[in-house]
């Protein structure tokens, strides 16, 4: 019951998260149910949460996707989680993670000094971004930090960033859910009770963080995506090192 209240507690402050940064459950809920069950079938089973909300969230701000970033980030993004899907059991996720962590802690850094906001990626780098992105999403189960910080690039408004994080990240959980659901087999039905718990929670948590979102000018969004970037950096990296 203990790690049902956390795991219930967690997936409203991903949700909440998500709902204002377009990434967060992800990286929240990821190393929690990783510390009861393991890593791969942590991955496996945060990624049915996290399809759910992200698709109430794209739902409710279609209208804001920017579809040109979409096109081309988006679709590279959604290339690399096909494959991070086949490699995901193939590296050592605590490496990754622990170089992901460092990626954001680095953004973070590019984002606090303005850097991110006098950089205009083209079309390759946004194609290279995005296929990044997407790759750390397939193997880790952790992309959305990356694409967030990715996306700063772009100087998107609040609800066009989030809308068009979130419609990429819909995108990559539907090329990587079936290796997730494959790889993981039978034992996702040892971990119903934990999904559904995550489910409501990220639910929950979503609708709550629609009220921030909406009220953040363009200059406060940066500062709280660059903060919340910092924090899952740091996240990432404890867990790499302490397991």
């Amino acid at each position: 019951m203990l790690f049902l209240g956390a795991l219930f507690v967690t997936g409203i402050i991903g949700g909440a998260t998500a709902a204002v940064a377009g990434f967060g459950i992800g990286s929240l809920l990821t190393p929690l149910v990783a510390w009861k069950y393991g890593t791969p079938l942590a991955v496996a089973a945060v990624s049915v949460p996290h399809a759910i909300a992200t698709a109430l969230r794209c739902w409710r701000l279609r209208r804001n996707v920017d579809l040109e970033v979409l096109r081309t980030f988006g679709l590279l993004s959604a290339a690399g989680g096909l494959a991070g899907g086949l490699l995901f059991t193939r590296f050592s996720p605590r490496l990754l993670t622990g170089i992901l962590g460092a990626l954001l802690l680095m953004t973070t850094l590019a984002a606090l000094t303005n850097w991110t906001a006098r950089w205009r990626p083209g079309g390759a780098e946004s194609a290279l971004l995005g296929l990044a992105s997407g790759l750390f999403g397939g193997v880790v189960g952790n992309q959305g930090g990356l694409r967030a910080a990715a996306l700063l690039a772009f100087s998107l408004g609040p609800a066009v960033f989030v809308a068009t994080s979130t419609a990429t990240g819909l995108m990559v959980d539907a090329v990587r859910m079936p290796f997730y659901v494959a790889r993981a087999g039978g034992m996702l039905m040892g971990v119903t009770t934990p999904i559904v718990v995550a489910s409501i929670a990220v639910v929950v948590g979503t609708m709550l963080g629609e009220r921030a979102l909406f009220g953040m000018s363009p200059a406060r969004f940066r500062q709280v995506i660059g903060v919340l970037i910092a924090l899952v950096g740091v996240w990432l990296l404890r867990v790499s090192i302490v397991g």
